[in-house]
């Protein structure tokens, strides 16, 4: 009786339950819960009381900081006052543009009359006589290939310093050097005597340094892979397939002569196809940005140079300093095109024709936190002749750092005079001071980007005003000065002051 009567309030229990609402069950055993959050009453509550009176919210709920203030938080974004800055560039130039038509019209020209016939004799004569010397180095090396292979023969592991090894190896230099100093030399007296247009002589200078650069290579290296020859010594083993002497052949040197680099190897690496779509893309650049430069030379910079010979000389240094302000943003946009002309697309091309692998012509110079990390960045293709051929050897034979360095930049200004002072047939020293002026530049910028890093913003301003907005136009006005102090050339030519 008693577990029916049990049994019976255990149903009526269950039945209870069952038929009361879902949201009125609570579990017999379970923990009492409060029926409401009080903090989410509190904040339903506060949002309804906010609803209803508008002006009583709180604007300042916490501490916080300036956007721009060095304890921010979050680092903010400078998109915007970039897309300013261009657009500023683009109109400010724009009405530069305009007001340059205004004043002369169209000045740009295809007659072809300002190049002498001579001149351009002259030029394609250079052209094809400047590598005959590449050509007489390798003759060179290809003799003290057979006599290496003969003293090899004799002894497994010749002594480098054996008496006669020491004179042929000393003939084999000389007969270098006089090679090399005719290549240049020759090439100089040419386009000093008998080059009258700058940038005709330009173009066979500039060829004629980057062969007797490539000469240089040629017999330096061949010369210490002849050393480790002899000595029985290893090389990289990227030469395994080619070692000296099978090297010396005319078909290494061909591919030497063209390859996108001033730094002889036997073999170097090698990209796996050629690509004629990419091939087309970098020579269409090239004509693009070579016809820019053409343009822009023709119809800004000529007038700006033009305006500037007559405040030159009476030193009119108000006048010359707002010139000098005028013609460098031009001349940077030459520059750059130029920059982008040559290493980007002109070497990338060249590249590709000989599926030459490295192509690091240039890293992001334009982000230089010194004036040394700009030079050793731009231009890959000579600081890597200078670093093996001038800066190792100098550091190998017991120089310090700061001596190899101040040779470097010695050896390189001769090279900017040449470039400069002999086409313009005024070798004055001043693209060789400014190249020397880099010097204490270095000297004054590497400290601030050691204690900033890469991204000193002092030392990148250092870059860009002393290289692109000073040097530059300055080297560019006294050059075309002397010029035309030397030359005449119609003064004014009738330009009023652009």
């Amino acid at each position: 009786m008693a577990m029916a009567a049990r049994s019976a309030t255990s149903t009526s229990i269950s039945l209870a339950t069952d038929n009361t609402p879902t949201t009125n069950r609570t579990p017999l055993l379970a923990p009492a819960l409060p029926a409401k959050d009080d903090a989410t009453t509190d904040e339903s509550e506060l949002k309804r009381s906010v609803d209803q009176y508008k002006h009583i919210f709180a604007i300042h709920s916490q501490p916080r900081t300036s956007t721009l203030s060095h304890d921010s938080v979050d680092s903010p974004s400078f998109i915007g006052f970039r897309n300013l800055m261009v657009l500023v560039l683009i109109v400010g130039n724009l009405r530069l543009v305009i007001e340059n038509y205004m004043k002369y019209g169209v000045l740009v020209h295809l007659s072809g009359s300002e190049f002498r016939r001579d001149d351009l004799k002259m030029f394609f004569l250079l052209y094809a006589l400047i590598p005959t010397h590449l050509f007489v180095g390798f003759l060179i090396e290809l003799v003290a290939s057979i006599h290496a292979r003969g003293a090899k023969a004799k002894n497994q592991k010749a002594d480098i310093k054996d008496p006669k090894l020491r004179v042929a190896w000393r003939i084999i230099a000389f007969a270098h050097v006089v090679n090399a100093t005719l290549s240049l030399g020759v090439a100089n007296w040419v386009v000093y005597y008998k080059i009258h247009h700058p940038l005709i002589g330009t173009f066979c200078e500039f060829h004629a340094v980057i062969v007797w650069l490539k000469q240089l290579s040629y017999a330096l290296t061949n010369r210490d892979l002849r050393d480790a020859f002899l000595a029985s010594a290893p090389t990289p083993p990227l030469y395994a397939s080619a070692p000296y002497p099978t090297n010396i052949t005319l078909s290494n040197l061909s591919y030497f002569w063209w390859a996108p680099t001033l730094v002889y190897q036997p073999v170097y690496p090698r990209s796996p196809s050629f690509r004629w779509s990419f091939f087309l893309k970098r020579v269409g650049e090239v004509i693009a940005l070579s016809i820019t430069i053409w343009f822009l030379s023709a119809q800004y910079a000529v007038p700006v140079l033009q305006n500037s010979v007559t405040a030159m000389g009476k030193m009119d240094v108000v006048v010359v300093l707002e010139r000098l302000m005028k013609l460098s943003t031009i001349s940077l946009v030459i520059w750059l095109a130029g920059f982008f002309a040559l290493f980007q697309s002109g070497l990338n091309a060249l590249a590709e024709c000989l599926k030459f692998g490295d192509r690091e012509f240039y890293t992001d110079w334009w982000n230089s936190g010194s004036v040394g990390t700009y030079w050793k960045t731009w231009n890959k293709p000579v600081n890597h002749f200078m670093r093996r051929h001038l800066y190792a050897p100098l550091q190998g034979r017991g120089w310090s750092s700061q001596s190899a360095s101040i040779v470097v930049f010695t050896f390189s200004a001769i090279l900017h005079e040449l470039l400069v002072g002999v086409p313009t047939h005024n070798i004055i020293g001043v693209a060789f001071a400014g190249m020397m002026f880099q010097i204490p530049l270095v000297a004054l910028t590497v400290p601030l980007e050691k204690m900033r890093g890469s991204a000193s913003v002092i030392g990148n301003a250092i870059f860009w005003i002393s290289f692109c907005l000073v040097g530059q136009p300055l080297a560019a006005l006294v050059y075309w000065f002397t010029w035309q102090a030397k030359f005449g050339g119609g003064g004014e030519r009738g330009y009023g002051l652009a």
